[in-house]
This record gives C-alpha cells, structure tokens and sequence, in this order.
C-alpha cells in the first residue's frame, strides 16, 4: 500500500497485544468518501460520466434499471459533494447536461483498479454469489 496515505496501518498483522482498531483521523476520511459514493447508483452514474458531459436522458438511458427520479436523486447528492457539476442550456427545450468535476475524474484510477479486480475475478465466481 502507498505509504504516504497511512493506509498501512489498516493492513497490520496483530498478534493480540496491540489495538488493530483503524486510525480514527482515516476512518472518518473513508466513512466520508464511502457517504459520498454509496449508493446502489452513484458508481454506475460516475462510470457514465467519465466519457466526458451527457445530457440527462442519454444518461437514464445508459444506465439500465434507474428511475427518472432516482437519477434526479442521486445527480443532486454527487453535485452536492463536488463529483458531478449541472449546466442547464438557456435553450428550448430546455438542455442539462452532467458532467464531472475534476474531483470525481481522480477517481478514475480507482476505477480502473475495480475493473481489472472484476477481470481476474471473473463473471462466473461473481454471478455465482448473487444466485445463491
């Protein structure tokens, strides 16, 4: 792990002498990061978004299974936190379009990281986890 983010001191062997309890300063850094993007959509959204600005009804069509107004939802939560920024178009009909913010585009490594975890991991070892 990458020393200067103190994340190893989450990875430490205990040998039952020593409190294995998670730096608190780090705890609240990933409870605030894992409040930001939890969600059953905000990771699909973000994934979405990472081709450059959509507009928002490409976006609920691209994102299989989602509401309008859970879209709406969770598009106003990641604006919130300073993941995804909305520009509405003085056009008419009206444009929107989301985009990311540059704060949200730091994740992509994270993302690419998640996504060679699913590679190795497979479909198959996956997909048996949800039917069970």
């Amino acid at each position: 792990m990458d020393s200067e983010t103190g994340m190893e001191n989450l990875t430490s062997i205990c040998d039952g002498d020593c409190d294995c309890s998670p730096d608190p300063a780090l705890l609240d850094d990933f409870k605030r990061a894992i409040h930001a993007l939890g969600g059953k959509w905000k990771l699909e959204i973000l994934f979405a978004l990472m081709n450059g600005a959509v507009r928002f009804g490409a976006l609920r069509r691209s994102i299989d299974g989602i509401t309008q107004h859970m879209l709406t939802t969770q598009l106003r939560e990641l604006e919130q936190d300073g993941l995804v920024s909305r520009t509405a178009f003085a056009e008419k009909p009206l444009r929107v379009e989301y985009e990311l913010t540059d704060a949200a585009y730091g994740l992509l490594p994270a993302f690419k990281e998640i996504l060679s975890w699913s590679r190795l991991y497979g479909d198959a070892r996956l997909s048996a986890s949800h039917e069970a």
